[in-house]
């Protein structure tokens, strides 16, 4: 996830992209939806598995990527760019339970 303005916007992590392998489907939030953290709100289809997406944070989502309507594995080749997922308008006080970057690697890492 990333702040960009008044929303976050949420893609999958490397690790994720790399335990999928190529994303052939992805299926999003819809615009105006109001989610909740640890709401299923999508999943991310790879010839390997199907994986349900979950909230981050709680907002009302205010954009998809559409392109990966047609383009679906930059969601996992380029998680950090292109491939990002949706927008959520929310509090940015929404933030203070999740990982941050380094802490997200160390658990990571302890799960190899």
């Amino acid at each position: 996830m990333r702040v960009e303005e008044d929303a976050v916007v949420v893609g999958i992590t490397t690790y994720a992209a790399e335990q999928l392998g190529d994303v052939v489907f992805v299926a999003l939030p819809e615009v105006g939806s109001e989610i909740a953290v640890g709401d299923v709100c999508g999943e991310v289809e790879s010839h390997k598995s199907v994986s349900e997406l979950f909230a981050p944070v709680a907002g009302e989502v205010v954009a998809v990527n559409e392109t990966l309507e047609s383009e679906p594995d930059l969601a996992g080749s380029d998680p950090f760019g292109a491939g990002w997922l949706f927008r959520v308008r929310t509090d940015v006080e929404e933030l203070s339970h999740l990982l941050d970057g380094e802490d997200y690697q160390a658990h990571v890492d302890a799960l190899s």
